[in-house]
Parts: structure tokens; C-alpha cells; sequence
């Protein structure tokens, strides 16, 4: 089994129907789906996670004319939209791969800069390999990560926070854990606009927990 990210970027329309509208808006931030699913009526339905104005993100969706229906919920680190919608032509293309090959979607999605997803995928290497294949027109495909598919560190990882989880992800990115070492503290805290003392502290703990599920 193949563990295989890659960030898909439209280079025509859209993947997502409000992403310009929300990525344009100040106070709004995307930043991960947490649920979706195509109903047989070709429809899509979908949880995402955002960050920013309630009122702001409701005015976006209220005037899209793909949004069948919405709500939102605010939380204590953001806010929760479930979304009824009208798929994009590129959006339909990517919901009918998953129903045509034999993969497992690891969610979240994360979501990308210039209305892009990046999505990971588990599975057989050539079932992976002909997805990414029938991945439609209109989308650049970028590879982001590649490797055995290791279910113990996957259940390692979910053990994070959200935001150990985002710490983790960058770490790893800017090279952190490359052997010699790419990155420093003052590099992930400057990526991620946060302190070097808390960059610090969040790794400690990440690294503790991790190594202690290890021994065990």
C-alpha cells in the first residue's frame, strides 16, 4: 500500500465554488474539509473548517449561486461550515475518481493556496498511479509526499492537536528532521507567525508524545 499527497492546483476554473471569494475576503482563512461525499443526485455535500468572520464567510455562501444550502457553526478555534452544493465541473471530475478507483481518501484536505486542495490518497501503487492519471484537465498536479502507507504512525499522528498537527507538517516541510537539518525553530515559527519559544515547546511535546506511544 502507497501513501501518496499531492496538491492539485487549477490552472482553469475552479475547484471550489466560493474559494476566490474567500481567499479575496481579509478576514477569512481556509483551512481544511473535513467531511465530503457526492449524493447520487450529483450534488456534493461538505464539512469544512475556516477561519475568520462568521457573517462574512454566510454573506459568501448566501450569494453563490452553487450553494444549495449551508450553516454555519462558530467554535473556539475557528468556525464549521456544512455546505450543500453544486459541484464545479473540475470538483465532479475529482468526487467521480474516488467512486472509479479503489483508494482510500485520507481526510482531511487540506486546503491551498489559489483555490487548490492538497489531498492524500491510500492504496495500491497502480490503482494510485491511474487515478492521478484521470485527474481531468484544467488541474495541475504537484507531488507533495510518497511513501509505504504505515498505519502505526498514522495512529501515532492522530494523537496531535490540530495545531501540534500543523507545527509537525511544517517542521517536516521547511526540513526539520532532514539529516543535516534544513530548518530552524526561527524558521517554522516565522512560517507559521508564531514564537520561537512556542514553535519550541510544541515540538518538545509532539516529540515526547510520539517516542512514548513508540516504547509502548
Amino acid at each position: 500500500m502507497r501513501y501518496v499527497k499531492v496538491s492539485l492546483l487549477p490552472t482553469a476554473g475552479t475547484i471550489d465554488p466560493v474559494a476566490e471569494d474567500i481567499e479575496a475576503h481579509p478576514s477569512l482563512t481556509r483551512e481544511s474539509i473535513l467531511h465530503i461525499s457526492r449524493l447520487n443526485d450529483g450534488t456534493a455535500v461538505l464539512l469544512t473548517q475556516i477561519r475568520g468572520e462568521k457573517a462574512a464567510l454566510a454573506e459568501i455562501l448566501e450569494a453563490s449561486p452553487e450553494i444549495i444550502s449551508y450553516n454555519v457553526s462558530s467554535l473556539r478555534d475557528g468556525l464549521q461550515a456544512y455546505v450543500h452544493t453544486e459541484p464545479t465541473e473540475a470538483g465532479a471530475a475529482l468526487l467521480e475518481l474516488e467512486q472509479e478507483h479503489e483508494f482510500v481518501l485520507d481526510l482531511p484536505i487540506e486546503y491551498g493556496p489559489e483555490g487548490g486542495l492538497k489531498v492524500a490518497v491510500i492504496g495500491e501503487e497502480d490503482t494510485v498511479r491511474r487515478a492521478i492519471e484521470d485527474i481531468p484537465d484544467g488541474i495541475r498536479v504537484e507531488l507533495e509526499q510518497l511513501s509505504d502507507y504505515d498505519p502505526e504512525l498514522r495512529e501515532l499522528s492522530s494523537l496531535l492537536t490540530d495545531r501540534q498537527q500543523e507545527i509537525l507538517d511544517t517542521a517536516t516541510d521547511l526540513g526539520y528532521y532532514r539529516v543535516p537539518r534544513e530548518a530552524t525553530h526561527e524558521d517554522i515559527a516565522a512560517d507559521l507567525d508564531l514564537s520561537t519559544t512556542t514553535v519550541g515547546e510544541h515540538l518538545r511535546k509532539i516529540e515526547a508524545r510520539m517516542l512514548s506511544e513508540i516504547a509502548h
